[in-house]
């Protein structure tokens, strides 16, 4: 046998001894990654089901006269998620909420409720929502059930389903006690509740709260932060607006910031703060803090 041909052996597996004066040795080779698992893992990511949209407002703009209120908002709310969206005073927040519930028509832009064009399908898409309004005006001449039984009514829900949710919501907000006394006589912070607990009797996909922990006590905001939590986890959506920035970064999976009508950050709520807290990175956007000057008056004490 040749020497070509005894290499030939060798490099096919064979034992066959090699004569030569040298003997031929074999260094196995490195093993390799297998190529197949960056295709792996790329299946297992298009496995994954989309991410469902419940909110979608595109290119949404209003303005009273020379102000622009909205100036171009969009916002993708998807589903199982708290959306906070933060901002100063006069920054567009009540205003595009609103809008996403129908009560005011935009000048442009579209909103749509689970897939129902708020203004072209307002029955379908006000029926998938609770809502907490700006600037509450309740029936407050009806006690607290009275209110709760009409909220329940005029969303189709029979007496007895009714009465049973009343109930639970009651026990819930800790309003067991205050049913039975007319809405006008509640504190700020009760009326709050039943009227969170009235945008909520009908089990709606999503609930559009505007500030909801505003008037009230810490222990019942305590209380409301787990029931929409738990709504959150049984697979409801919450929309809200808040000037407290401790809390929307601890409750919230997403928050926008607008100011002036517009939105200057948007996305996951550790995206959006960064390296720093939601309130620095706020106050960033919104034009930094205000230096008091020209106050010495304020130091000398009338007396």
């Amino acid at each position: 046998m040749d020497a070509d041909s005894e290499e030939e052996t060798v490099s096919e597996g064979t034992t066959a001894a090699v004569k030569s004066t040298s003997p031929v040795r074999t260094t196995p080779k490195p093993r390799t990654p297998r190529a197949r698992a960056p295709r792996a893992k790329a299946k297992a990511e298009s496995a994954k089901p989309p991410v469902e949209i419940v909110l979608q407002v595109s290119d949404l703009t209003k303005q009273f006269g020379e102000t622009h209120a909205v100036d171009h908002i969009s916002l993708s709310v998807p589903a199982g998620s708290i959306f906070g969206i933060v901002g100063p005073n006069g920054a567009g927040k009540t205003t595009t909420l609103s809008m996403v519930t129908g009560l005011l028509r935009p000048d442009s832009g579209t909103i749509t409720v689970h897939g129902a064009d708020v203004w072209s399908d307002p029955v379908k898409a006000k029926r998938n929502m609770g809502v907490l309004p700006d600037r509450l005006r309740l029936f407050d001449r009806l006690t607290g059930s009275q209110l709760l039984y009409y909220a329940g009514t005029l969303r189709g829900l029979d007496a007895a389903t009714v009465r049973s949710r009343s109930a639970d919501l009651a026990a819930a907000f800790g309003l067991e006690d205050s049913l039975s006394r007319l809405v006008t006589d509640y504190s700020a912070g009760m009326t709050k509740k039943i009227a969170l607990a009235s945008a909520m009797i009908h089990s709606p996909r999503l609930l559009v709260l505007d500030e909801p922990f505003e008037s009230v006590d810490p222990v019942s905001a305590a209380n409301v932060t787990e029931i929409l939590q738990n709504y959150v986890k049984a697979g409801g959506t919450v929309v809200l607006s808040s000037h407290s920035m401790d809390l929307i970064q601890r409750i919230c999976d997403y928050v926008a910031i607008v100011v002036a009508g517009q939105v200057l950050a948007a996305g996951t709520t550790d995206q959006v703060r960064g390296e720093g807290s939601l309130e620095d990175r706020f106050v960033e956007l919104a034009g930094g803090r205000k230096t008091a000057e020209g106050m010495e008056w304020l130091h000398s004490f009338s007396d």
